[in-house]
């Protein structure tokens, strides 16, 4: 069984694990367009963004306070398998009904939550490692605005997003999602 929320992650996660897989350990220093973050840092939060979204989807707590090092024997390959464990945590239907009990908000929500990570994120990484940055599929675009459209705002009050970057009227739909979370389309390490 899948949800539309599964399909948008099953879209987007091999994006995101085929930029990590490409992450060399002599990149985990560098910058990212995430200020407070370099490779290592952002890496570790995108493992605990798909480890956690597991648990929330399931509506149990998470503490997001925790700061595990998943960056050990076999990380890559890990993410992976993580990966895929969050797409079928999202698969039930169970999964999208109601309010997150940790999180107040509807579960649909918390699922395009983790959507929106994995997509800007893997662009985070992709642009911070030199790495080519795949297409992002319509779809998952269309979701990502979206969720911004409804929660951007409140994002922003909460630290999760900047302030908007303005982008060219003729930006790409991937560029004007970046701005619209606080990254500069252009940044270049």
């Amino acid at each position: 069984m899948t949800t539309k929320t599964s399909e948008l992650l099953a879209v987007v996660a091999p994006r995101t694990v085929t930029v990590v897989q490409g992450i060399s350990d002599d990149q985990l220093d560098l910058p990212t367009p995430c200020p407070e973050y370099t490779v290592r840092g952002l890496l570790n939060h995108v493992y605990d963004v798909v480890v956690n979204f597991q648990a929330l989807a399931r509506r149990q707590e998470v503490d997001w306070s925790a700061k595990t090092d998943h960056l050990t024997d076999g990380w890559r390959d890990g993410f992976a398998a993580e990966t895929v464990r969050l797409i079928e945590a999202w698969s039930d239907p169970a999964a999208l009904e109601g309010v997150s009990p940790g999180m107040g908000l509807p579960q649909e929500t918390v699922g395009e939550m983790a959507l929106i990570d994995l997509t800007v994120h893997g662009w985070d990484l992709a642009r911070a490692t030199g790495q080519p940055e795949a297409e992002v599929d319509p779809a998952v675009l269309a979701a990502g605005h979206g969720f911004m459209d409804r929660m951007g705002e409140t994002g922003r009050r909460m630290g999760a997003f900047g302030e908007p970057v303005p982008t060219a009227v003729d930006a790409t739909g991937l560029d004007r999602l970046l701005g619209r979370t606080g990254r500069d389309p252009a940044w270049l390490p």
